[in-house]
Order: structure tokens, then C-alpha cells, then sequence
């Protein structure tokens, strides 16, 4: 045993126990608390993390349940527009067709302005030409005295014309 106790690696291994026995609660406490603390702390990380993917999983659906309602509403405004230009090209054609009518009847009405404008400046020049022609034909056909007496004749008959 003295050998034991004359070997340095002996004491070193000795002083090296008691130490351990006498500190050791001590470290192995500190040790184990922080220890403790740090996984306190990756707990509250976990935790903290996991509220952070709720959150976000919950704002994902958020966004997406807006985004449906965006396309939905997206939908509707481009139905809505579709039927409203459809409504419009109705309403063109048929205030179009209605346009039509109208220029018709006025270019009917002034065919039929001018159709009677044309038979009456005919009837006027038939008028006028018969009146030339019966000129002619008493002048060539009554004499002077004849003339004279149908002159005569009219103006006595004038104030029962003109009652």
C-alpha cells in the first residue's frame, strides 16, 4: 500500500475523487440546471415556432379563402360584363334596324315628294302646252270679228261668274 501512497498518479486520482465527491454535487447541479434552462428555452423556441406555423398556417388559409372569394367575385364582374355587352350589341342592332326604318321611310317620303312634284310640273307643262295649242288654234281658226264678240260676250257674263 505504500506504494499506492508514494505514486503521484495515485494522489492525483485521489485528490481528483475527492474533489468530484466535495464540488461535484455542486457542478453536476449547475450542469444540470442550465442544462435544464437551455432546454426551458428550445421548448419555449418549439413552442414559439409552433404558434409562428399556426399563425401562418391559419394566414395561408386566410389569403386563400380571399383569393377564392377574388376569383369568385373575378367571375361574376366578367359574367355580369359579358351580359352587359351582350344586352349592348341587342340594343345596337336593334336601334341599327330601327335607324334603317326610318331612313327608309324619309327616302320613301321623298321619292314620293318628288314623284308628285314630277307629275305636277307634267301636268303644269300639259297645261301650258294645251293653252299654246288652243291659242294657236283660235287664232288660226277665229277672225277679228269673231274675237270681238266673244271678248264682248265674256265681260257681260263676268259679274255672274264672279257671284
Amino acid at each position: 500500500m505504500t506504494e499506492f501512497l508514494l505514486a503521484a498518479e495515485n494522489w492525483v486520482l485521489l485528490s481528483f475523487l475527492i474533489f468530484v465527491a466535495l464540488l461535484g454535487r455542486k457542478i453536476w447541479t449547475a450542469v444540470t440546471g442550465m442544462l435544464d434552462k437551455r432546454a426551458e428555452e428550445v421548448k419555449q423556441k418549439l413552442d414559439e415556432a409552433e404558434a409562428l406555423r399556426e399563425e401562418a398556417q391559419n394566414t395561408l388559409a386566410q389569403y386563400q379563402r380571399k383569393q377564392r372569394e377574388a376569383l369568385k367575385e373575378a367571375e361574376e364582374i366578367l359574367d355580369d360584363a359579358k351580359n352587359q355587352a351582350q344586352r349592348m350589341k341587342e340594343k345596337a342592332a336593334q336601334d341599327l334596324e330601327a335607324a334603317i326604318e326610318r331612313r327608309k321611310q324619309l327616302a320613301e317620303a321623298k321619292i314620293a315628294q318628288a314623284e308628285a312634284e314630277a307629275i305636277q310640273e307634267v301636268k303644269n307643262k300639259a297645261v301650258d302646252i294645251a293653252m299654246i295649242a288652243a291659242e294657236d288654234l283660235l287664232r288660226q281658226t277665229v277672225t277679228p270679228a269673231q274675237q270681238t264678240t266673244m271678248i264682248d260676250q265674256t265681260i257681260a257674263d263676268l259679274p255672274n261668274r264672279l257671284n
